[in-house]
């Protein structure tokens, strides 16, 4: 295998930062059924992809801008509160790298693959009407499950050594819990894994990479200043993808962790505005990102 077709393991990181680097607090919070939202987001990240020691690539660096679109909805299924999302993002950037000692840089700009999310709550929070939630007084213990869809919907051209897109699916189910700590304090705790199609039209084409499972483990504590007022802080670990060529060795298998905090506050009745940063805390292998993102979202029955 030329040193040149490992660094194609970057366009993992182009087409969404990297599937397992997540960081979302209040996951499976309580909601009323019948709620519409619109959301519009954009983030910036900027940092390094590791690679094995062994191999002959150093260097390198990406800073990745990504816009995205997604709109969501929460219904009642079987006497629960479910939720539908999904979201379209928009990714351009440079990318710069060392390849047997020789400098390469590449500029992507292009749609990413959309995500799709479907998530229940199966203890703690029955599907509830508008009118109904707003009599509870009293936050509960809630377990929910999700299962995350990644189409390959992205730009992706197997002639071409990066790409936006990573021309597989990938699947997460999900197994969540949220547990109100104090009268202000929530604790989230969630366990998932990402499990990955073949992509069979690998660089320079026709070649089939295979990558192994992701398992990614998540903690969020938050505080609410008042309803809709919160800050909270983020981390979460992740470990596995090693990835085979034509069923050659696996490489590149990460164990890695990143740490964040987000801030949520209400704009008017139906509009929030959120903030997050994040950054790599202990990186082997895989992106090695600080990331900035901000999030509009406008809610309506």
């Amino acid at each position: 295998m030329r040193p040149a077709s490992l660094l194609p393991v970057l366009v993992l990181t182009l087409a969404i930062h990297g599937l397992a680097q997540d960081l979302e607090p209040r996951a499976y919070s309580a909601s009323p059924v019948g709620l519409n939202f619109l959301v519009l987001g954009f983030g910036y990240s900027s940092g390094s992809v590791l690679f094995d020691p062994t191999l002959p690539i150093s260097n390198v660096n990406a800073s990745l801008n990504s816009p995205s679109v997604g709109y969501g909805r929460t219904f009642g299924l079987f006497g629960r509160q479910g939720l539908l999302t999904a979201r379209l993002p928009y990714v351009w950037g440079d990318i710069s790298g060392a390849v047997s000692e020789q400098n390469r840089s590449v500029r992507r700009s292009g749609l990413a693959d959309t995500r799709i999310k479907f998530s229940m709550n199966l203890l703690g929070n029955p599907a509830r009407s508008p009118r109904e939630f707003a009599r509870l007084r009293k936050r509960s213990f809630i377990i929910g499950t999700s299962l995350t869809v990644s189409a390959p919907t992205g730009q992706y051209v197997p002639s071409k050594l990066i790409n936006i897109g990573t021309n597989r699916w990938a699947f997460k189910p999900e197994l969540g819990i949220s547990y109100p700590i104090q009268k202000r304090l929530d604790l989230d705790l969630y366990f998932g894994a990402w499990l990955f199609t073949h992509n069979s039209d690998y660089f320079p084409g026709e070649q089939l990479r295979k990558e192994a499972p992701v398992t990614a483990l998540q903690g969020h504590i938050s505080y609410t200043f008042r309803p809709r007022l919160w800050i909270a802080g983020d981390m979460t670990w992740y470990r596995g993808g090693a990835a085979t060529l034509n069923n050659g060795n696996p490489t590149g298998e990460q164990n890695n962790s990143r740490a964040g905090v987000t801030f949520s506050m209400p704009l008017g009745t139906n509009q929030s505005f959120k903030l997050a940063y994040s950054a790599g805390t202990t990186a082997r292998t895989g992106s090695n990102f600080k990331t900035l993102s901000a999030t509009w979202q406008y809610a309506w029955f």
